[in-house]
């Protein structure tokens, strides 16, 4: 077959990191199709060295543009592709002159947080993401949680659906971090205190909030048993600057001097980090998959995170589980993954097993029966066992 690939959000924080990975793993796993990848050239070259199957179709232009629609349509019709995937959700119709898939990471934005658009714009919205999900000849869900979720709210059955699980980048199968490693951090960011780390973007599903507040009730708690005294906060992710809550709660809080955002980081060093965290917190309220977790877990680091959505799933028995509306619940699962010696061995052994368990090996295989599915019609394919087990 002949599939091209929509490569043009490669550089987002999360699907980026999806497809970089899929185009790696296809290129290792896979030489009978034959792959086009839709995209600016220059982002594709931050996947790496391309295998001999794969060749690439400049695209600069926005994918919510007309003239990006027109063109990507021209390019797969006039390339005489079989299929195309689509790596993330979209509400654009394709009108593509083969079959596509469709990789769903979440639904996100019809679920969680205030919606400031009009109705006619959020009924128009939602018909439309319907539509070419109806149309798709195969839907991906990155989680048992998110198919429920994607049959649930528009209806698709489950002979159309399949579950591929994100994994973890490589790069944080590297092992611990070496001392050496450890006094970058320290010498590049002035850390060289104890710190609990949460990794992501601050926006309000991400629950950053009630993690300040909880940190807050931590450190009283801390300090009426005379522990943990230079204990920190690291938040990395997003510019903080057009979420001046995230501030006035850290005022609110007193714990101005004990918080610090660092902003993006790059992988290598993110890893360092990831290692050296006391304990990693991610109270989300709202994930269709929630790879952080898994990468604090792949270093034995303590996850406390949220008995939602799909993070149980990808959890499993690793982490401590908290309700994550509940400040003073997060506050005590800190407590104890930081506190507990018997409860931090048990993490740290059963975090690094559950995390192994996640492979994008195992996920592509899958998607690759999904593109043999959608071009024949056939079944449902599988999921992957050994992770089910988990």
């Amino acid at each position: 077959m002949k599939i091209a690939i929509d490569v043009r959000r490669s550089s987002d924080f999360g699907i980026g990191t999806y497809i970089r990975n899929v185009v790696r793993t296809l290129g290792r796993l896979n030489h009978d199709n034959e792959y086009l990848l839709v995209g600016a050239p220059e982002k594709i070259l931050e996947i790496g060295p391309l295998a001999e199957n794969f060749h690439v179709a400049p695209l600069t232009r926005p994918e919510l543009t007309f003239t990006g629609w027109l063109h990507f349509r021209s390019i797969v019709r006039q390339s005489r592709c079989d299929l195309v995937h689509i790596p993330h959700l979209s509400w654009l119709p394709r009108g593509l002159s083969c079959p596509y898939v469709m990789t769903i990471h979440d639904l996100q934005e019809y679920i969680v947080g205030p919606d400031r658009t009009s109705t006619f714009k959020r009924s128009a919205h939602f018909q439309l993401t319907r539509h070419v999900l109806e149309r798709a000849a195969r839907v991906i869900a990155v989680s048992e949680f998110t198919r429920g979720e994607i049959k649930s709210r528009f209806g698709i059955p489950d002979s159309k659906l399949d579950v591929a699980y994100n994994a973890l980048d490589e790069r944080f199968r590297n092992g611990h971090a070496t001392d050496a490693e450890k006094l970058l951090i320290s010498q590049r960011y002035q850390v060289n205190y104890p710190f609990l780390l949460y990794v992501g973007s601050v926006s309000p599903h991400k629950n950053v909030v009630r993690s300040i507040e909880a940190f807050s009730a931590l450190k009283t708690e801390l300090a009426k048993e005379g522990k943990y005294p230079d204990l920190k906060l690291i938040i990395i992710g997003d510019d903080v600057s057009s979420h001046p809550d995230l501030r006035r709660t850290v005022l609110r809080s007193g714990v101005q001097n004990d918080v610090r955002f660092l902003g993006f980081v790059p992988i290598d060093i993110l890893r360092i980090f990831y290692d050296a965290a006391k304990v990693f917190v991610f109270p989300s309220l709202y994930e269709g998959f929630g790879l952080p977790p898994l990468e604090a877990m792949a270093h034995g680091t303590p996850v406390v995170t949220s008995n939602t959505s799909s993070l149980p799933e990808v959890v499993g028995d690793a982490a401590v589980l908290v309700n994550p509306e509940n400040v003073f619940e997060i506050m005590r699962g800190l407590y104890c993954a930081l506190l507990d010696t018997e409860l931090r061995a048990r993490l740290k052994q059963r975090s690094i097993e559950q995390s192994a368990r996640f492979s994008w090996d195992s996920s592509v295989r899958i998607l690759l029966e999904s593109y043999a599915a959608a071009v024949k019609g056939a079944q449902p394919v599988r999921t992957d066992p050994v992770v089910q087990a988990g």
